[in-house]
């Protein structure tokens, strides 16, 4: 994902690993993808679409 992200968007990405099946997208402090919200892991090419939206 991390890959896909650069290409689609040339930004720095970074991962930071977690516990307990948290999984967050945060641009500049707001998130635009949560896990926890959706109850699911993004499909391919889902953060990249939010990611354009915002």
């Amino acid at each position: 994902m991390a890959a896909e992200i650069l290409e689609s968007h040339s930004v720095e990405v970074e991962l930071i690993e977690g516990s307990g099946g948290i999984f967050e997208v945060e641009v500049d402090g707001d998130i635009v993808y949560d896990k926890a919200e959706t109850g699911r892991f993004p499909l391919q090419g889902e953060v990249s679409d939010l990611l354009s939206r915002s």
